[in-house]
Order: C-alpha cells, then sequence, then structure tokens
C-alpha cells in the first residue's frame, strides 16, 4: 500500500465514525454528521468505480449511482444543503456558517475525481474536512467552546496555498497534454449508440443531455459528418486566412457539452487528419480552481446553477498578495514543466450548447463576496495568468473556432430547432460576404456611426470610426465569414473611444448564462460612466451583478467592438421558435448590431496585420486603452469581452455619417434599406 493510500484509508475510516460521536455542540453536529455521510457515499463510489462495475451495471443502476452523487445539490433539496449559504448561515450562525458552507461546496467537486479515480484529490478533500472536524471536537472537549473562526479560516487558507501546485499542475497540464485522455478514451473505446456511456464521466446526467445523444444517434452519417465537417473546416480556415502556421501544431483542445460524443468522434478523425490530436479537460468542479456558473471545457447538466452562483466568489475566504502570488507561481511551474506539449497547442474548438431555461441568480445577503481590495487582486491575478498562458502558447500561432447547437429543454420542436440551427451553420459564407462588402463599403466613407433604438429601447449612440490613410488598400471593418466565429454574419470594428458616447440599452439580454433585464450602459468618451439593470429591487444589487459579471471587477470598461450582425436567418428562426431569450452570443450577436465591453476582437494581436477577402488591410485593430500596451501593458487588458445585441425589433436606425455630414441609413426600424443588402430581408417574409 502506498503512503497515499494509507492516508486515503485512515480518512475513510475516521469519517465512518463521526456519526457515532456528539463531542461538538449541539448546532453543529448535523453539519459534520450530514457532511460525513456525504463523504461516506463518495468514498464507496470511489471503491464501486475501481472495482470495474461501470461498465457491467444496467442503466437503472447508473441512474442511481449518478443520482446519489448530485442529490443534496438538485432542486429543492438545495434549500436545507449546507451548500446554501442562506441554510448554512442560519443553523450555523454569521461567524461560521459562510466559512463551513464553503467548505461543503469544495466537498461537492468529489464525484469528477471519484470517476477519474484521482486518489490524491480525493484524500486531501477529506483531510480537510477531518482537519476542521477535529478543530471542532478539540474546542468542544478540552476547552468546553468553539474554536477560533480565524483558525477554520486559517485550515481553509492553508488547504488552498498548500495544494495549489497539485491543482495548476493539473489544469495546466489537462489543457496542452494530449496524453491525459479519459474522456477521449470514453469517446473512442465506447459503443456510442449503447448510451450508458454518459454516466461514465462523473457528471451529473439528465434528460438533457441523455435525448440530446439519443437525437445525434438518430441522424444519418452524412449529416453527422456535415456537423463535423463544419466545426473542424471552420477551424482550419482560421489558421488559413490568418496565414498563422497550423502545421507547426499537434494538439487542440475540444470542448462540448456531454451528449455530443458521436460528433466529436468524427471530428477527431478530422483533426488527426490535420495532424492535430485531441486536448480534452473537463470544465473545473472545484471552486478553489475556478468554479463559476459559465463553463469552460467539458460538461454535463449543471445541478443547480444557483448553487455555482452562491460560491463564485467563495475566494473571498482567502484572497490576498501572498495568494496571488503563490497561486502566479504555481502556475509558472506547471507551465514550465509542459512548455513543450503547450508551444505545439494550436487553441480550442469549442461546441457550446443553448436552449436552457435563462438563469435569474437570487442575490443572496449570506453570500461571499469579493472586497474591494480582493477585487483589485483578481483583476491582477487574471491580467498575470493571462500574460503568462500568452507566454507559452503564442496568439501569433494559436487560432480557435466556436459553434452552437441547441439541448432538448429547448421545448417540444427541439428536432427542427436542432435541423434550423444546422441550417444557420451552414449558410452560404460566399453570398453573406458579398452583401458584408457592401456594407463595408459604405461605412468605410463615414466619420462615425448613429444607433438608436425604438419603441421601449432607449439606446442613443454615436460610435467614432478610424480614420482611413488610404481607402483603396484600408478598410475600418472585418468581414466574418464562417470561420472560428460560426455561424457567418457580421462585420466589426474596433472604434475610436474619443467621442464615443450615449446610451446602449436592451430590453432582455442573455450573457455569460445569467439573464439581465432592462441592462443599461452610459459611454463617455467609449468608457462605461454609468451601469444598470432591473433583476433586483435595489439600485446596489442590480450594479452588483453587473460589476461582478460583466464588468468582472473593473471601475470601467471601454467598447471594445462595435459590429452588425447580419443573420436574419437565425433571427427570424429565433423568432419562430420563441427562444431569442435562448440563443447562445455567438448566435444573438449576428441577429443586430452589437457591441462588446472589454478587449478589442484583436486583443494581444493588435500588431498583426488582418486582410479581408477584398485584400484590404483592417486597419482598426486598436483602440486608446489598448495601444497603452506600448507604454503600460498591465493598463491595456481587461481580460473580458461581452458582447451585447440590439435585437432588430428594438432598433430604430443605424446611419453611417461621413465627416462632410452625408448620410448613409444602413438599416431602419429594423430592415436594410443600404442599397445591395435587400436579400438580407427575404427571412422576414418567408
Amino acid at each position: 500500500m502506498t503512503v497515499l493510500e494509507e492516508r486515503f484509508e485512515l480518512a475513510v475510516e475516521r469519517i465512518g465514525k463521526i456519526a457515532a460521536e456528539k463531542a461538538l455542540e449541539e448546532r453543529f453536529l448535523p453539519y459534520f454528521r450530514e457532511t460525513a455521510d456525504f463523504l461516506s457515499v463518495m468514498t464507496e463510489e470511489y471503491e464501486w468505480v475501481k472495482a470495474g462495475n461501470l461498465k457491467g451495471a444496467d442503466l437503472e443502476e447508473l441512474r442511481r449511482h449518478n443520482e446519489i452523487c448530485f442529490i443534496d445539490l438538485a432542486g429543492r433539496n438545495y434549500d436545507t444543503s449546507y451548500a446554501n449559504p442562506a441554510w448554512a448561515v442560519e443553523k450555523l450562525g454569521d461567524e461560521f456558517g459562510q466559512l463551513l458552507c464553503a467548505v461543503n461546496a469544495e466537498l461537492h467537486s468529489l464525484p469528477a475525481f471519484v470517476y477519474e479515480q484521482d486518489l490524491e484529490s480525493v484524500t486531501i478533500r477529506l483531510e480537510l474536512f477531518l482537519e476542521i472536524y477535529h478543530a471542532f471536537s478539540y474546542a468542544a472537549q478540552e476547552e468546553g467552546g468553539l474554536p477560533d473562526v480565524s483558525d477554520i479560516r486559517e485550515i481553509f487558507y492553508w488547504f488552498a496555498s498548500d495544494y495549489m501546485e497539485l491543482m495548476a499542475d493539473k489544469a495546466i497540464s489537462e489543457s496542452v497534454d494530449w496524453e491525459q485522455n479519459f474522456a477521449e478514451k470514453i469517446i473512442t473505446e465506447n459503443d456510442l449508440s449503447d448510451i450508458r456511456y454518459l454516466f461514465l464521466y462523473g457528471e451529473y446526467i439528465t434528460d438533457n443531455q441523455w435525448r440530446l445523444a439519443e437525437h445525434l444517434n438518430s441522424l444519418p452519417e452524412e449529416k453527422i459528418r456535415k456537423i463535423a465537417d463544419t466545426y473542424t473546416e471552420g477551424y482550419r480556415m482560421g489558421f488559413t486566412l490568418a496565414k498563422k502556421p497550423l502545421e507547426k501544431k499537434k494538439s487542440v483542445n475540444i470542448r462540448y457539452p456531454l451528449g455530443f460524443e458521436r460528433v466529436v468522434k468524427e471530428a477527431i478523425k478530422n483533426f488527426e487528419a490535420m495532424g492535430l490530436k485531441p486536448v480534452i479537460y473537463r470544465a473545473t468542479p472545484s471552486f478553489i480552481g475556478g468554479r463559476s456558473v459559465h463553463k469552460n471545457g467539458y460538461f454535463g447538466a449543471s445541478v443547480n446553477k444557483q448553487f455555482d452562483y452562491d460560491h463564485e466568489n467563495d475566494q473571498a475566504l482567502y484572497l490576498d498578495k501572498k495568494m496571488v502570488n503563490r497561486k502566479l507561481e504555481c502556475r509558472k511551474c506547471a507551465w514550465e514543466a509542459n512548455k513543450e506539449k503547450a508551444a505545439l497547442h494550436a487553441g480550442p474548438a469549442v461546441i457550446e450548447c443553448f436552449g436552457e431555461q435563462p438563469f435569474e441568480p437570487v442575490n443572496k445577503p449570506e453570500r461571499l463576496t469579493l472586497s474591494d481590495a480582493q477585487q483589485k487582486l483578481s483583476v491582477e491575478y487574471r491580467s498575470q495568468a493571462g500574460a503568462m498562458s500568452r507566454e507559452y502558447i503564442d496568439p501569433e500561432e494559436r487560432s480557435f473556432t466556436i459553434i452552437a447547437f441547441p439541448l432538448p429543454e429547448i421545448g417540444v420542436d427541439f428536432p427542427e430547432i436542432f435541423d434550423e440551427v444546422l441550417k444557420i451553420n451552414t449558410l452560404d459564407y460566399k453570398k453573406y460576404e458579398a452583401i458584408q462588402q457592401t456594407i463595408i463599403d459604405t461605412l468605410d466613407r463615414a466619420a462615425w456611426v448613429r444607433i438608436k433604438g425604438s419603441g421601449e429601447n432607449r439606446t442613443d449612440l454615436k460610435v467614432m470610426l478610424h480614420a482611413l490613410q488610404d481607402p483603396a488598400k484600408e478598410t475600418n471593418f472585418e468581414n466574418c465569414v464562417a470561420d472560428v466565429n460560426i455561424p457567418v454574419g457580421e462585420v466589426f470594428t474596433s472604434p475610436i473611444l474619443a467621442g464615443t458616447d450615449g446610451v446602449l440599452h436592451v430590453t432582455e439580454v442573455y450573457l455569460n448564462d445569467l439573464k439581465y433585464r432592462d441592462l443599461e450602459l452610459t459611454f463617455k468618451d467609449g468608457m462605461i460612466a454609468e451601469y444598470r439593470c432591473a433583476n433586483f429591487e435595489t439600485e446596489e444589487e442590480n450594479r452588483k451583478l453587473l460589476q461582478d459579471n460583466v464588468l468582472f471587477h473593473h471601475e470601467t470598461l471601454p467598447i471594445g467592438e462595435f459590429a452588425i450582425g447580419t443573420n436574419t436567418t437565425a433571427y427570424v428562426a429565433a423568432r419562430k421558435y420563441d427562444i431569442n431569450d435562448k440563443m447562445p452570443i455567438l448566435i444573438a450577436e449576428k441577429m443586430g448590431p452589437h457591441f462588446a465591453v472589454g478587449d478589442t476582437c484583436y486583443s494581444h494581436e493588435e500588431d498583426r496585420m488582418t486582410y479581408n477577402p477584398d485584400g484590404k488591410a483592417i486597419i482598426a485593430r486598436d483602440n486608446e486603452v489598448s495601444a497603452l500596451r506600448h507604454t503600460d501593458r498591465s493598463k491595456a487588458y481587461f481580460n473580458c469581452h461581452t458582447d451585447i445585441t440590439i435585437p432588430y425589433d428594438e432598433l430604430g436606425e443605424l446611419t453611417a455619417v461621413a465627416a462632410d455630414g452625408t448620410e448613409y441609413t444602413i438599416i431602419q426600424n429594423g430592415r436594410f434599406i443600404l442599397e445591395g443588402t435587400e436579400e438580407l430581408n427575404m427571412p422576414f417574409y418567408q
């Protein structure tokens, strides 16, 4: 028996005795007993998986095992779970409630590690729980009271610090090392027509994943190939159009929602034909590791998005300057250990999903939040961690692609919606390229653009454009065809900030898995001067929501992108099936003019010349903030980019205005009226 196995056995044995022990203050007994019960279930599950039972289990047994891993977070069970900060504070008090709740939430990352048979990640979390339990037990028996809350916080702090190296190495190596193939083996070594394979991951499985896999299994091989070919060809085109050296690379990161394995299996073959091995990692299950509402990697169903939202700021318990330095030091070591494979990594190929009921979070007062100082530290960490990633994976040699498809939860019309989205994702990009060039040619005559809302939409914006020195060879707008950013359907630019003023408003929008009502941003010289929404009763709560999830703890952000979406086919489909609020930003941004706050689309690649299909150089790759990289790089980037779309039915006008005052209206009352763009209106009348 190894030392690690012995530690695991000792922890399992000790946890098994807690249920019978009573040497604690009465109000804390249920917390430790219920948490110990959950951990005992997880250790039994570890042994069950280790014994090879997954392969022979029938569907009913697999569903039962999946349910017991997540049941206390699901539905109304979460109301009385110690992972719920409101319940934990009510039962354990203000002093200990938030802290022990955060510990409980971290322990709920265990199913992923159990199914991966990652014994170290399981064991250290069992030991964290026991160390805290023993602190309470000692205080009760030896001192007749409770431990000092600062002592319990220290235990959690040092757990995060001591194992940061392990977590960083796991995160970095899984992101570039194709030999860590847990998910790939599930995809390539199983009969995907037997949908029981979904339960091999250790992710929460619902009807969404099951019915999605069933639907894909019902499709003919040629349709699966069409989806996979569109996805992988977009990736290849991204390198070709940007003149980046794909032949130098050996790996691609595939990200997908569970249920898409049949497409991913075909995509793996396509990528291998390009000389690329798949790197497939799980969306992080650990809050210390960065878990949030938004998933990045492969993932199953969210057991409870309110749970993820409640805990995404648990780092408030331990985030300080020393911890930031520790995290960065560990990431640096992890990158160094994986630098050879990192240099061969080509970037992500992402399949997104949409169709779940929009999530509107409840803003609980018991939920942990970052202090002002911690928000600044969080921004500093994101900035330095991003710079470190770019040091080892050169942006000049990487690319990406993103494509999106619906989940069955989108409604009874799911099969028809899926086919409609497939049509949207495979539209004739050559036709759009020509129409979009007409729009670009008109915009290149303008000094600025006026955008106004209609009806209840209060948008009134003036967006300044760069001056072209040689219009015959230069352009402001990129003609976006279906390569890295599927589907086709937008022209975009990085505007000048000075003079870009006004109000951007949308009555309803869905950003990064959160729904916002009456979102309004006011810009002064291209920077956010005011922000508000109507999700909660108080202005303070609404500002906090936006501060955390749109500004990402920055005091302000610039307009990094102005674009005109041209995919009216997608817009009409969304209206036909009443799924406008469920469309992902990837498609929604093509369904009207949109504005991104944060970095530009050319972030960290501003000095690389980019060309449109007509050969013109795109000169608007910078703004006054990103230009600061030449003098103070720390002020040039925000490491975020959030697109906000005004739908056509909320758009009054979009007019290009030349320096001499000549006006060229491109869209009026939600319809394209510029000569040469009339075909874009056809879906409205079909």
